[in-house]
């Protein structure tokens, strides 16, 4: 039986998309439309295949290769996140200490989704490349290949310590804290992580 034919809405543009089943053992969530850019994927501890993608189809936004600002294509990379991670309980979630440990996939999941994902943004292999969480777990965000993406780091950097680490650290103490609103943080980083903690007030 063919695949069925997935229709993905993202900020008013539509794609159509034959979707790959997930990897052995992974029960992936169907998306969850949400009325925007962010899409609903409840798949802890392995990467959700939730849109097929195809070599060259992405590109990066570079904003500043220097300084490490470059952002996914949001066609490609719009944003996910685990419907099971709420306002109500991010205590005993994303706010409760070790609880990225517990819905990180292991890497013999992500190896070959990062170096599939490399082709569809027609990049190769550097090492300091972070196959990265458009929303970080750290703010609910899932493992769904909508949400994660090859990130290059500063042009001079020989690690995966980039500046967006930082916003991430930022916007999750504020969300703990109760200065900013769950949703609003994971739309602001989703969005343009670059410009999320001034357009959030941090």
């Amino acid at each position: 039986m063919p695949l069925a034919v997935l229709i993905i809405v993202v900020a008013g543009y539509a794609a159509t998309t034959a979707p790959k089943p997930p990897a052995a053992g992974a029960n992936a969530t169907a998306p969850i439309p949400t009325g925007d850019a962010l899409r609903q994927v409840h798949s802890p501890g392995h990467v959700a295949v939730d849109e097929q993608l195809h070599a060259g189809q992405c590109h990066v936004r570079i904003r500043d290769a220097s300084n490490g600002l470059v952002l996914p294509d949001a066609a490609c990379t719009p944003g996910a996140v685990d419907p099971g991670v709420t306002q109500a309980n991010i205590q005993q979630t994303i706010c409760a200490h070790g609880y990225t440990a517990t819905v990180r996939p292991p890497q013999s999941d992500t190896g070959p989704a990062k170096h599939e994902s490399l082709g569809d943004y027609g990049l190769g292999y550097q090492p300091t490349i972070e196959y990265d969480h458009l929303v970080p777990l750290e703010l609910g965000g899932t493992n769904a290949v909508s949400n994660l993406w090859p990130e290059p780091n500063a042009s001079a950097a020989r690690g995966f310590n980039n500046p967006k680490d930082r916003v991430e650290n930022t916007l999750a103490a504020a969300v703990c804290d109760g200065r900013v609103p769950l949703t609003a943080a994971q739309h602001a980083i989703a969005t343009d992580w670059t410009t999320a903690t001034a357009s959030l007030g941090l």
